[in-house]
């Protein structure tokens, strides 16, 4: 059994080094221990760099403990994740947190009853298949399918990054009951707004659902140069290669922040997006938006971005040379973004979080007392 208190003041979560999910939970981690918080983030998949680690570690009130056991996309079955539980179970009666905040619904799954639990969906496989294959999710994952299910079940509370992802999610799963939206936030400072012509782009592009292969088709007709950053491969083995955008590789978080500094446009052309972090990063940065048209892009940004359809690589090139042309309407989206973009800080998304762990806990507590 975990410790109890109505204010929560340890809380054990999960991340991985893969994708978006680091830089979620190492901001999250910050915004927390600036309220008094204290975070020991568990990590699965393959472990982090040296940079990553010695981030972890500047951190006032954060531990980082790494885990010999899988992320959930990257088995087969079931029965590859049973080290996740029992290694969560393992760390979780050693320190002994208030709340467990687990970044994967499948982690929640077979956790023993009686301990707090926030799960938060970033993405999913078969919300991923709806929007990016558009068919049947195959049977040979329809056991990751059964396991988020019982993984929403488990949790005190499930929070989504978008109503859009909310509605993914029930679409896929049935009605979760226990549902929030809480928008991410970033750490990113305000800025002027970048003045170089050229367009920038930065995502996991091996990944399927960032769509890399439309603006790289898109930048042959594109009079601005256009920059992808982010890594070409990923850990499974998926190589993209680019013809016509010149790739910056993977970036750290100052470097690829100064770049969005500099950039005029950003673009992001994804099929798939619970949210969209590079985004609000470059919206806070200054920078145009030139966006895919998909809802959660349309929730966010509806009217204060240039939506391209995600199938029309000749599309994404008229909408960005002409927005290029013409200074005055790629300044006053700019601006417009940036004022939506200020609202949606860490300490917010912290303050949030601390209120939904509160809620959770003090629930716990007064079902221990009656």
């Amino acid at each position: 059994m975990l410790r109890r208190a109505v204010r929560p003041r340890r809380v054990l979560m999960t991340l991985d080094a893969v994708g978006g999910v680091w830089r979620y939970a190492v901001d999250t981690a910050r915004g927390l221990n600036g309220l008094g918080i204290a975070c020991r983030l568990v990590g699965f998949g393959p472990p982090p760099d040296a940079a990553k680690i010695a981030e972890c570690r500047s951190l006032p009130n954060t531990d980082l403990v790494w885990a010999d056991a899988p992320l959930d996309w990257m088995v087969a079955d079931d029965a590859a994740l049973r080290p996740v539980t029992q290694e969560l179970i393992r760390l979780a009666s050693a320190w002994q947190p208030d709340l467990l905040h687990l970044n994967l619904p499948t982690q929640a799954a077979g956790l023993p009853a009686g301990w707090p639990v926030v799960v938060v969906s970033h993405s999913c496989v078969p919300t991923w298949w709806q929007s990016v294959r558009a068919g049947v999710l195959p049977e040979s994952w329809d056991w990751l399918r059964r396991r988020n299910a019982s993984g929403f079940e488990r949790a005190d509370m499930v929070l989504v990054p978008s109503a859009s992802h909310g509605a993914a999610l029930q679409k896929a799963y049935g009605k979760l009951s226990r549902l929030r939206v809480l928008q991410n936030g970033t750490s990113a400072s305000p800025s002027a707004g970048g003045q170089e012509k050229f367009v920038l782009a930065a995502g996991r592009w091996w990944d399927e659902a960032k769509n890399a292969a439309c603006l790289d088709a898109a930048a042959a007709h594109i009079r601005w140069p256009v920059v992808m950053a982010g890594p070409l491969g990923g850990p499974d083995g998926t190589e993209t290669m680019l013809l016509h955008a010149r790739s910056a590789g993977p970036l750290a978080p100052a470097a690829l922040g100064a770049t969005m500094r500099r950039a005029a446009m950003f673009a992001a052309p994804s099929r798939y997006e619970p949210f969209g972090l590079a985004v609000l990063e470059a919206a806070m940065s200054g920078a145009a938006l030139v966006l895919a048209d998909i809802p959660t892009f349309r929730e966010l940004w509806g009217d204060v971005a240039v939506f391209v359809p995600t199938t029309d690589h000749l599309g994404w090139a008229a909408a960005i040379n002409a927005l290029s042309e013409d200074a005055d309407r790629r300044t006053g989206l700019a601006a417009r973004s940036q004022l939506r973009a200020i609202g949606m800080t860490i300490d917010r998304q912290a303050r949030c979080l601390a209120e939904c762990y509160t809620d959770i806990v003090a629930q716990y507590a007064k079902a221990g007392a009656a």
